[in-house]
């Protein structure tokens, strides 16, 4: 039996009656009260999410950011130091191996924050590709961070409350790189990007001191409602802001065109970029599929699978995430479809079973935060 691997905050989670799952080799918490009470608790105050899971890739050297913008979509060399941009990592042809972000530390030092089940794969990737780059080192360093993500709209308050550093000056999408909280004698690598669609920073640091972090959070949030969530509410926060989440929306079989993140593939640049050939002949003829938003018309949830039935009555896409909305009160989706049958407000039917049900095709995100 294979034993699953455990973050620094497992003792925390065991404390708190936590339910846990496996989650790609981690045992972590899908919720600690439900997941509809922990979904409302992020939209409203605060919750506390441990992410440590994350794997952290340092690639360093005089070559580095010539390495990356040949391995990744997006421009690497708008990047400054203390600033974060979201990009993909795509093979032969096309097809998405990860998406993650990179945070440029310094002058030939980057940081690639990458989704935990890619890890191997993305280290092994990029390994690959090293031959031409002599002044380079790729280097796992996931062991040696822990990642809590504080998110809702209180969530700037709460960790204002622990440090005398100006949070309100860690602007959307750039990070500070030393936070020191005085209560516990640490400091941490503080940013601002999130995966829920709401406001919040995402707290980088050492392994040993993420127990008293977590309850120094807690603790200073405690009078504005904050409270610890899992990967349940994770999801379906991700969910209805619309971000991808590797596995469903995002494969290496999904180009990044087809999955709407055009944004962040940058075929100017000068690098050939893996796949960056065919990626630009989508750009200039459009995907055969494209990633759309489908809300319910009959009683069901379309989950992950299910296929879609066009007015023509042939198989067009396939839902690749589905669940009720909290915050909307709906039963809505992700799905690949077929584009031609991708327009707004198109009638199509979700296959549940034996029975087909009537959805339409609606705008994505579903949900988005008053600024």
């Amino acid at each position: 039996m294979i034993s699953l691997k455990r973050t620094p905050l497992y003792e925390e989670y065991k404390q708190l009656g936590a339910k846990m799952i496996d989650f790609g080799g981690w045992e972590l918490p899908v919720q600690f009260s439900s997941i509809m009470h922990e979904h409302e608790v992020t939209r409203t105050k605060a919750s506390l999410f441990d992410v440590s899971h994350m794997g952290e890739i340092t690639v360093i050297g005089e070559d580095s950011l010539a390495f990356l913008q040949k391995l990744v979509t997006n421009d690497v060399a708008k990047l400054t130091p203390n600033k974060v941009q979201y990009s993909l990592m795509c093979n032969e042809s096309g097809g998405i191996i990860d998406d993650f972000l990179i945070y440029m530390i310094d002058v030939h030092h980057y940081m690639l924050v990458v989704n935990a089940a890619n890890l191997e794969k993305d280290l092994a990737w990029l390994k690959k590709h090293t031959k031409s780059f002599t002044q380079l080192s790729i280097r796992d360093d996931s062991a040696s961070f822990a990642l809590l993500a504080l998110q809702g709209p209180e969530a700037e308050k709460v960790l204002q409350r622990i440090t005398n550093e100006k949070i309100a000056e860690i602007n959307a999408f750039t990070f500070q790189q030393y936070v020191y909280f005085p209560d516990i004698h640490a400091e941490a690598l503080v940013s601002r990007t999130g995966y829920t669609g709401e406001d919040g920073f995402e707290i980088y640091l050492n392994a040993e001191k993420s127990r008293l972090l977590w309850n120094l959070l807690l603790k200073a949030g405690k009078d504005v409602g904050i409270e610890p969530a899992g990967l349940g509410a994770r999801d379906t926060l991700r969910f209805e802001a619309g971000l991808p989440l590797y596995g469903q929306e995002l494969t290496e079989s999904i180009s990044p065109i087809e999955a709407g993140l055009r944004f962040a593939v940058k075929v100017q640049k000068d690098t050939n970029f893996i796949g960056k050939e065919i990626i630009r002949s989508e750009i200039e003829n459009g995907p055969k599929r494209k990633m759309v938003g489908i809300e319910m018309m009959d009683k069901g949830i379309p989950r992950t699978g299910y296929k879609l039935i066009g007015e023509n009555g042939n198989i067009i896409g396939a839902v690749t995430s589905g669940t009720y909305s909290p915050t909307l009160k709906k039963n809505i989706g992700l799905a690949l479809v077929n584009t031609p049958f991708s327009e707004i407000g198109n009638t199509i039917w979700v296959q549940v079973r034996k029975r087909k049900l009537k959805a339409k095709i609606v705008s994505t995100p579903f949900y988005r935060r008053a600024k």
